[in-house]
């Protein structure tokens, strides 16, 4: 065949198959981790992020805490979500789950009603930073998945959170 080719048609051929190769070479990406590039997972982490059975959560080693019977975040706290939204943002990911928790005091439905607000002020920020809002869940949990004794001071205290999910589920 390549007798009846002229030779510099056959070395274009051959550069441009070998151009063809180096190039798509080269646009390989690494494989995603769960759903996420390798880039969104390095964030994830140096944010402080935990990877769960959920996804990567935020919440559980710095925890997001609230006062006895109160929704409205402390200003350390506020911004540190608010550091949490713009890395969320910087990577591309905008869609996450907030879970807000309470202690074991009060009744089932109220801790519902509470927990549900704790999680909609975290999202309310979390939209404040650039994620969009119909892509920020708010779950109320209540008085279910304690991290602390519910018996102690100390206990119920750690219970009063809420955590930020980042999942490709």
């Amino acid at each position: 065949m390549r007798d009846s080719f002229p030779e510099s048609i056959w070395r274009m051929c051959i550069g441009s198959a070998l151009l063809l190769c180096m190039l798509l070479g080269g646009c390989q990406t690494p494989p995603l981790y769960r759903g996420l590039t390798q880039t969104q997972v390095k964030a994830l982490r140096s944010a402080g992020f935990q990877e769960t059975e959920q996804g990567f959560e935020f919440g559980s080693n710095d925890p997001i805490l609230f006062d006895f019977d109160r929704y409205n975040l402390k200003p350390d706290v506020r911004r540190s979500v608010e550091r949490i939204g713009h890395t969320l943002a910087s990577v591309g990911l905008n869609s996450v789950r907030v879970y807000g928790y309470t202690d074991g005091e009060g009744t089932d439905a109220y801790n519902i009603r509470l927990s549900k607000r704790r999680a909609e002020t975290v999202a309310i920020e979390l939209v404040d930073t650039g994620l969009a809002a119909g892509r920020v869940h708010t779950i109320g949990k209540g008085k279910r998945d304690p991290v602390g004794d519910n018996r102690t001071a100390a206990g119920r205290a750690q219970n009063r959170r809420a955590a930020i999910v980042v999942s490709t589920r």
